[in-house]
């Protein structure tokens, strides 16, 4: 049976030893309300949550699915109950503003609470995850009167959201879009089109659901500048806030889905269903950017969530299994085998993990901290240059943090040999669950395309710049015993500055060349970030007693002899260039067929 046991220490340690949290909070008049030991009481809460109501879910959900009846959409066993106890909770606004019924809590907690959640029942997580997206989108974009209408309900979790993008000939593409919306004479719109592959599309977890949907009115100008974001509620809502009529918009199926099965995913099928304009037309997304960026950060936390659980699972399998000899230790009639965690590549693979775990951990909040600067700062100087982080590390948190996950439970399996590819030890279900992160709220290489296009190219390598003279500042600032992490930290951050460089030049000559070494440079950048988070977990344990704080400074030692050099093999493939890609016709890949 899988087992997990949230990291609250290693949760502590990062937000008040690396971070000094209560010292920012404390500091900022928005924030003030909350302190380091509020904080650990509601991961305890969390904890208990994740472990005793929706861990044993799980493989439930998994081996059930969600089921499809002529538009009407079931949850598997105990989601139901589950959904509101979390909703009693308060969990569904615990990061949204009083004034809307949350608790206002700052990111930098809420992306750990969600890390639990994530870890023991990820297609769970999913309903109120886009709820809670929702939400901010509509906070940030839409009007008074329709924040009043909904905000309230959602985060109670009596109505849940959506967002409505993809169509059948339209993904990453938005601009193509063919989903219509006709005005009519009340303001409202007629919304007609077809939406695929949308999250918690339709489900027995609420009375209502608010679909935030994407179209084009009819005098709408080509492309992404013609987009309107609209709400279209599955119910409408009567003057009074009670639920009216229903809207013409419904399920047409479910999808049958490599993983994450218990998260219904569906085709939404808008017959003229009346819908009301976010913002103002051929505005909406960016609006609906608000929701898509905290979904990415959010695909970043499932990737902490699986590596944390299988890496758990595979630390004590390897405990306990026993399978050959020790090369070291001595035999004995009475002890025909040692636990594997005796052979070093088991160790490697589990040191691999956890290493992940740890920076990938500190790299979220990090992120969550620069979210909360710019939602609670007062000074507009550091909201912007928070702003240009968010901006810039986004693609990263997503895209690296799934791929570097993905791996680390692709090891934790191999630590189990053949039980890791049976079901009821939990890791075939893991990496499938997991495998979807990379893949939705735009692939992982849609998101190394847009750090390398429009937040490096683009300005010429400022936010990159302003990034890279923060670390180098942080690095010169550790102690002569922290010699070996401040030296490759300081020759990553010339290495990556070098190669940043080196692509904007040969971008302006060579026309594939961004679009072909783009995932390396994201990786590139995805180390430097882990290679600082590492620098501020030793410096931050470095003088402290105890083998917790001296596992730190070892775990920071082996990813910079381990890890880091990975990078070297990254600008290898940067400098490789486009060429050789681009030589094979079109020919080529279809030759075969």
């Amino acid at each position: 049976m899988a087992i997990y046991n949230a990291p609250l220490a290693d949760m502590h340690f990062i937000l008040n030893d690396v971070f000094k949290a209560d010292q920012f909070w404390q500091n900022n008049e928005k924030l003030n309300h909350i302190d380091i030991a509020t904080a650990d009481a509601i991961l305890e809460e969390m904890s208990k949550f994740a472990k005793n109501v929706i861990l044993d879910l799980n493989r439930n959900a998994d081996e059930e699915g969600a089921h499809f009846n002529q538009g009407t959409v079931t949850t598997p066993k105990g989601f139901k109950e589950a959904f509101a106890q979390y909703a009693e909770g308060g969990w569904i606004g615990l990061g949204a503003d009083e004034e809307w019924g949350g608790q206002n809590m700052p990111k930098m907690l809420t992306v750990l609470a969600d890390e639990m959640i994530f870890a023991t029942n990820p297609a769970f997580m999913l309903y109120p995850l886009l709820t809670v997206g929702a939400g901010m989108a509509l906070n940030n974009c839409a009007s008074q009167q329709q924040k009043e209408t909904y905000l309230p309900k959602m985060y109670t979790g009596e109505w849940s959201g959506t967002m409505c993008l993809t169509e059948p000939h339209s993904g990453t593409d938005l601009g193509i879009i063919k989903t219509k919306a006709e005005p009519n004479t009340d303001g409202s719109y007629n919304i007609t089109g077809t939406k695929i592959f949308i999250t918690s599309g339709e489900h027995d977890l609420s009375q209502n659901i608010i679909h935030l949907v994407l179209a084009k009115t009819p005098d709408a100008p080509a492309g992404s500048r013609g987009i309107s974001l609209f709400i279209v509620p599955k119910f409408l809502v009567n003057e009074d806030g009670s639920l009216g009529e229903r809207n013409p918009v419904s399920a047409g199926s479910i999808e049958h889905k490599m993983g994450i099965k218990g998260s219904a995913t569906c085709v939404m099928n808008f017959d003229a269903a009346k819908g009301f304009l976010v913002g103002k037309e051929n505005e909406g997304l960016a609006a609906m950017f608000v929701m898509m960026n905290y979904e990415r950060l959010s695909m970043g936390i499932q990737g902490i969530g699986a590596s944390e659980f299988a890496y758990q699972n595979a630390a004590q399998y390897a405990t306990d299994r026993l399978q050959g000899r020790s090369v070291t230790g001595a035999q004995s009639p009475e002890k025909p085998a040692d636990s594997i965690l005796v052979h070093a590549d088991v160790r490697r693979m589990l040191l691999n993990v956890r290493t992940n775990n740890e920076a990938s951990r500190a790299f979220a909040v990090y992120v969550g901290q620069q979210l909360d600067i710019t939602k609670f700062s007062t000074n507009a100087e550091a909201v912007k240059k928070a702003n240009d982080r968010v901006a810039l590390l986004t693609p990263i948190a997503k895209a690296f943090l799934t791929d570097m996950a993905f791996q680390s439970t692709l090891d934790a399996q191999m630590c189990f040999g053949g039980h890791g590819y049976i079901r009821e030890w939990g890791m075939e279900q893991c990496i499938r669950d997991l495998r979807i992160s990379q893949i939705y709220e735009g692939t992982n290489g849609v998101q190394a395309q847009d750090l390398i296009g429009r937040k490096t190219i683009k300005n010429n390598g400022q936010f990159i710049a302003e990034y890279i003279a923060e670390i180098r500042d942080f690095s010169h600032t550790l102690d002569t015993d922290l010699n070996l992490l401040k030296d490759k930290t300081l020759a990553a951050c010339n290495e990556v500055e070098g190669v940043t460089q080196y692509i904007i030049e040969q971008a302006k000559v060579e026309a594939n060349f961004s679009n072909a070494v783009a995932v390396d440079y994201l990786h590139a950048v995805g180390l430097l970030s882990f290679s600082y988070m590492f620098a501020k977990i030793a410096n931050a344990a470095k003088d402290q007693q105890g083998e917790f704080y001296q596992n730190k400074l070892v775990l920071a030692e082996y990813f910079a002899t381990k890890f880091l050099p990975n990078l070297t093999a990254r600008i290898a493939n940067i400098q490789a260039g486009s060429n050789l890609i681009m030589k094979f016709s079109q020919d080529y890949f279809t030759a075969q067929s």
